[in-house]
């Protein structure tokens, strides 16, 4: 499986947007080099195109970045 993942930073809520293959040791790399880093969201996709495109989608599309803001609501107070 291929994931695209949010990650929010505890002290700064700056959000983090990525793309990786094993998500539990991408998310390890991330809090080896600042811990405050949380998970907040995930979307798992079986084809790497579609997750990599998904994952340029948040980077570069200020709509598809605040449609997934609007479905996390919630998860960001």
């Amino acid at each position: 499986m291929y994931y695209v993942y949010v990650l929010r930073d505890t002290e700064t809520e700056e959000l983090y947007y990525g793309f990786t293959n094993d998500l539990e040791r991408r998310i390890l790399e991330h809090r080896n080099n600042n811990s405050k880093w949380n998970l907040i969201y995930y979307e798992a996709y079986k084809a790497e195109s579609d997750a990599r495109n998904r994952e340029r989608q948040l980077k570069n599309y200020a709509q598809a970045l605040t449609a997934l803001k609007i479905r996390l609501e919630e998860s960001l107070k």
